[in-house]
């Protein structure tokens, strides 16, 4: 997998298959939460590789590993 690829707010949200809304995802931008983010040319872009750490962070072998994180 190309992890120097980058997700537009929505691409992200498909991904995690509209779990997340784009609205939150700017929500915790605001709040300093979620996946890390860059601005490029006024659009917000989250990297891969970022989005795999965050997405890795959170997952659990079962409810006993659970822990609410940003």
């Amino acid at each position: 997998m190309d992890t120097h690829h980058y997700l537009t707010p929505d691409e992200l949200s498909r991904r995690l298959r509209g779990a997340i809304s784009v609205r939150t995802l700017a929500n915790w931008r605001t709040q300093g939460q979620g996946p890390k983010y860059t601005k490029a040319g006024g659009r917000i872009l989250y990297p891969l590789a970022e989005v795999m750490r965050w997405e890795q962070a959170r997952t659990v072998s079962g409810t006993d590993g659970y822990r609410a994180t940003d």
